[in-house]
């Protein structure tokens, strides 16, 4: 059996029953009449009758709605579908619905904190009295709220507070700087800022008073500012309102505003490396479907269970780990690094909470290792039941990692989505065994498929991640798009009508399928196209290289260059590395993977959401005055790309 077809985990018959999934699939049997082989079939009748499904899911989790809608959806053209029009909802109402005496609402921790727990009673009462606040400040029903907060449960409280007025949010993570957070809320014009005083990170507390007087004063939409105490010992500043104020309020009960299926819920940005970010607007309805479909039925989160992603507040997977809460989960939020003091923090929070399903990110998993740890023998996981990775493709030794230093019993679900839809297209699928270094399936309802650059299906070969039916949870609009100009051509120009989310895929004939990196950032050799996580994935095998980023340079008479670029430990020298890398590469891939030109570099540059900067570093290789259009505040290391700049000078 070759690698790539290897069974790493199979679920029992036992864990296949209990699923979320299988009941639904006994529901559709009982009340629609309807029998599925196995999940391809699901999945295959989830797309082929795409009213069908999305109206059976409205019917299995008995959405609460205020009038009844007119159709499923007004036409399967993309873009411009619109969903249960006629239907008016509101997405926090079926959080509360959820709501508890017999367990925690939210779990929270940070670098400095106890761990300590948030019961339905306190969130509904804090929710009830900042949404008074809110009203009293004139706030109602698509208006913009903004947060500039860590992870912590004040954010969640703010989030659900501004959604019962039917008003609309977006948030940035403390992390940002302010030019950044200007360019995205002066998009949408924000009433009210409700800001942290600070944030921990690795050991160190970071004010950030003075930022958000600078954001404050830069966007002149603003017109109250609440102050969070973070920190502990910021003094409060005499233009802010206090969050004591707040609490201090004696509001009626909590109450929810219906608003349109299609109403906004939040705002979401893409990364504005190179140029202002795109206002990546959903709707109410739109996620709370979504949301439903994907936490139930492909995380398999059940009442009762503690469910963590480590996450900020500016990435999608923040807005993905509160959505447990529709699925009678905890969320379990922790804010600071997931190094401080050490790779264990979070399999120790795992342990001591104890988490059901940890979600993390592909690189924390590589980092862990590299490092060497062992979890599944230093703290008892015996309840943990799934782990997520996201935000980079997983490298099969990572999934090697899990099954033998986590356990060979847990659920690896790697997934892969965006925030341009705030959940995962392909990902956790309960009943089908999970193969080395491959996602298990695409969702329901989500009709992905490889295209080669003529239109055609394409399967076990590179090609483009294309959805060609519509989703509910597919951005209305982007905030301030004039003619939707910005939005048809992010995803709608390579294949009219269908979309094109820019990740080069290798989909399998069974539904498993492989992600290979950006399509804008392939490399392109000879008239091969090459996804770059393939190369990643042998580098992080190697002993001393710490992080890798490598372009291709097309040039003039059909020729190219390649350069790789390598961080290494302090105790390792690159020309020690060379032949290795060299001859691994040439063994594991193919002569073609082999790059022109090694060179050590001090550090890769990170957009904010940890992706790594590979266009940007292509464009200022190529002699692009990236400087010009690249917003430092959206990186997350921006001494990194000055390295690059500087080092194109003399490049080529």
């Amino acid at each position: 059996m070759s690698n790539k077809n290897q069974i790493l985990w199979s679920p029992s018959k036992e864990f296949i029953a209990d699923s979320n999934l299988q009941k639904y699939q006994r529901w559709l049997k009982k009340t629609k009449g309807l029998t599925f082989e196995d999940y391809q079939h699901l999945w295959e009748w989830s797309c082929t009758n795409i009213e069908e499904f999305w109206k059976s899911l409205w019917e299995y989790f008995e959405v609460i709605s205020y009038s009844e809608f007119k159709e499923v959806l007004s036409s399967d053209n993309m873009p411009g579908t619109r969903w249960f029009e006629g239907a008016t909802l509101n997405y926090a109402e079926h959080i509360f619905r959820s709501k508890s005496v017999e367990r925690p609402a939210l779990c929270f921790k940070s670098e400095s904190s106890d761990l300590r727990s948030i019961s339905w009673k306190e969130l509904e009462e804090k929710v009830s009295k900042l949404r008074a606040f809110l009203l009293s400040k004139g706030i109602k029903k698509g208006d913009c709220v903004s947060g500039y907060l860590p992870n912590i449960p004040e954010a969640i409280i703010s989030f659900l507070a501004v959604n019962s007025i039917g008003a609309i949010w977006s948030c940035c993570s403390p992390d940002f700087g302010v030019n950044t957070v200007i360019d995205r809320f002066s998009l949408i014009e924000p009433k009210v800022l409700i800001a942290g005083d600070g944030y921990e990170y690795g050991g160190k507390r970071l004010s950030r008073m003075d930022e958000i007087s600078q954001i404050a004063d830069g966007i002149d939409s603003i017109d109250a500012v609440i102050q969070i105490s973070v920190l502990g010992d910021v003094p409060a500043s005499g233009s802010f309102t206090s969050w004591e104020h707040v609490l201090a309020l004696n509001p009626d009960p909590l109450s929810f505003e219906p608003v349109d299926f299609n109403h906004p819920i939040w705002v979401l940005y893409s990364s504005g490396t190179t140029g202002k970010p795109k206002a990546i607007t959903h709707s109410h309805g739109g996620v709370l479907l979504e949301h439903l479909k994907y936490l139930h039925f492909h995380n398999d989160v059940k009442p009762g269970e503690n469910f963590f992603w480590f996450t900020t507040t500016g990435w999608m997977m923040w807005n993905f780990l509160q959505a447990s809460l529709l699925a009678g989960a905890t969320p379990v939020l922790f804010d600071g690094s997931p190094g401080y003091p050490d790779l264990n923090s979070l399999w120790e929070l795992s342990e001591q909470i104890p988490i059901h399903h940890f979600g993390t990110s592909a690189p924390y998993l590589v980092a862990c290792m590299k490092k060497g740890l062992n979890p599944g023998s230093d703290f008892d996981l015996s309840k943990l039941r799934s782990i997520g990775s996201t935000g980079a493709p997983l490298p099969p030794e990572a999934f090697d990692w899990v099954y033998q230093n986590v356990s060979e019993d847990i659920w690896l679900c790697s997934m892969s989505g965006g925030t341009d839809v705030c959940t995962a297209f392909v990902g956790g699928i309960p009943d089908q065994p999970v193969f080395r270094g491959k996602i298990q399936g695409r969702a329901l309802g989500c009709s992905l498929f490889g295209f080669d650059d003529e239109g055609n299906e394409v399967f076990d070969s590179l090609g483009e991640m294309v959805i060609t039916k519509p989703m509910p949870s597919m951005p209305i609009y982007f905030w301030g798009d004039e003619n939707h100009e910005r939005y048809r051509s992010s995803y709608f120009e390579k294949f009219p009508g269908l979309w094109c989310h820019g990740d080069w895929i290798q989909l399998s004939e069974n539904g498993s399928l492989i992600i290979q990196g950006r399509s804008d950032a392939t490399l392109n050799r000879k008239g091969i196209r090459i996804g770059t996580a393939e190369i990643y994935a042998v580098l992080d095998k190697i002993p001393g290289i710490k992080d890798s980023l490598i372009v291709n340079l097309e040039q003039e008479g059909g020729n190219d260059f390649m350069p790789l670029f390598v961080v290494l430990d302090k105790n390792t020298a690159l020309e020690h590395l060379k032949q290795e890398i060299i001859a691994t590469l040439k063994e594991q891939c193919s002569p073609r993977h082999v790059p022109d030109e090694i060179y050590s570099v001090p550090d890769i540059p990170y957009t904010l959401s940890g992706k790594k900067m590979e266009v940007p570093v292509k464009k200022a290789l190529l002699g692009m005055d990236v400087s010009k259009s690249m917003n430092r505040d959206a990186s997350r290391n921006p001494e990194a790309m000055d390295y690059f700049i500087k080092m194109s000078e003399n490049f080529i």
